[in-house]
């Protein structure tokens, strides 16, 4: 950024970073003290149902109070730059120190377990689930965690979302049940917060790493790769990261007991052998989650083959050819007829409205957004095309030009 600048009452002196849902900024209140300013990104500002989920869900969540989290201390969702401001934490995001410093260890260890289980007990004690706890949306500050960006997931899975059959959150980090298309609940938070802890611990993401969809799988169809994980720890995270929601732990009782286990076996913690939870044939490279943003992705099934990828890339842009092409011949052909034969006209583009809107509907069935926006454009464009032609061009004219058509479609059949 250049000079500061003015987002209503708050000073916005530098860019600290971006995610899924909008800018965050350094920035300085009325009184000169510190804040952080998320601004929200065009489209996500431009969905009206996101907005009101989330003015809703802000009165909520500025009620989250505790040591580790960064709470709202103010909101604007109405101007043309929605924004929520924040209390600024300054240090690295988790994910960061784990790519420059390594794994975790020891007393630290120990600190950021505990610290991020009273956060998460803090926010669901509001009445708040998080939605998208992973490792950056951690940040560390003299070795004591700090929880952000909680709630702003979960109030901004709109129902237009939400219809569209699509996951918000980070693959590798959502619990099994909402990767299978249920609500996500505080259980979820906790399965995140196992997986956030397991790869403080090791370094490795607990699932591997690999597409979306491929991860996706994993976390539904297999148990988390805890090998590396302090034995004190393991049987923590083996609790919080079970398939089955109703047998986690709450963030409540996993404080509990990261401070028992500490009590009692800090000791033995230091010499017990690592735990591995399920034997593994080979070891996923490791990555950062850093470059894991949060995303939308459609869940359940297996996760596809290139050839199967492949082929559904090929459909789609044969799928658009096909309905551009279309929409610029019915056009050409309607503006032709429609100074003598205007019936016909009529006919040609009612028809091929018919057969885009039952593609559409094809596409909304198989919730396939991409389909739905294609026939969009091909059935308005034909209505331009016969607008624009029978505006420009004398009916002689067109009638060439139809005539041209037809006779390259006519070589092209006979060269088939």
């Amino acid at each position: 950024m250049g000079a500061p600048e003015q987002l209503d009452r708050y000073r916005l002196l530098s860019t600290l970073g971006s995610g899924g849902f909008g800018e965050v900024y350094l920035g300085l209140d009325p009184e000169g003290h510190t804040v952080a300013i998320k601004v929200l990104h065009p489209h996500v500002a431009a969905d009206s149902l996101a907005l009101a989920r989330l003015a809703r869900e802000v009165e909520t969540m500025r009620r989250v109070r505790g040591p580790h989290v960064a709470e709202i201390l103010d909101a604007s969702l109405t101007g043309p730059r929605p924004y929520l401001v924040t209390r600024y934490i300054q240090g690295r995001p988790l994910s960061t120190v784990i790519a420059e410093d390594g794994p975790i260890q020891g007393d630290g260890l120990v600190r950021l377990a505990r610290g991020l289980a009273r956060a998460l007990a803090s926010i669901h004690a509001a009445g708040v689930v998080h939605r998208d706890l992973k490792p950056a949306n951690v940040i560390l500050a003299d070795g004591e965690p700090y929880v952000i960006d909680f709630g702003i997931a979960y109030a901004l899975e709109s129902a237009s979302v939400t219809a569209s059959g699509l996951v918000v959150g980070t693959p590798g980090y959502l619990a099994p049940e909402v990767i299978d298309g249920e609500a996500a609940g505080p259980e979820a938070d906790v399965f995140a917060l196992g997986a956030t802890l397991a790869f403080a611990a090791t370094g490795r993401q607990p699932y591997g790493t690999g597409p979306p969809t491929a991860v996706a799988y994993r976390v539904v169809h297999h148990d988390p790769d805890l090998s590396g994980v302090p034995p004190w720890l393991a049987a923590i995270l083996v609790d919080c990261m079970a398939a089955d929601p109703a047998a986690r732990p709450t963030a409540a009782e996993v404080v509990a007991r990261i401070e028992a286990e500490v009590r009692g076996n800090a000791a033995a913690a230091q010499s017990a052998p690592p735990r591995r939870a399920v034997p593994r044939t080979r070891t996923l490279p490791a990555r950062n989650p850093a470059d894991e943003p949060t995303r939308e992705w459609r869940p359940g099934g297996r996760p596809p083959s290139a050839a199967e990828e492949a082929r559904r890339r090929h459909r789609r842009k044969v799928h658009r050819r096909w309905i551009i092409g279309s929409a610029l011949v019915v056009g050409l052909f309607a503006s032709a007829a429609r100074t003598h034969l205007p019936e016909l006209s009529l006919l040609l583009l009612v028809l091929y409205g018919l057969v885009v809107l039952a593609d559409a509907g094809l596409g909304m069935f198989e919730r396939a957004r991409d389909r739905v926006l294609t026939d969009a454009v091909g059935g308005t464009g034909a209505v331009a095309v016969w607008a624009l032609l029978s505006s420009l061009f004398s009916t002689t004219t067109l009638l060439l030009a139809v005539g041209a058509v037809l006779a390259v479609l006519i070589g092209l059949v006979a060269a088939g």
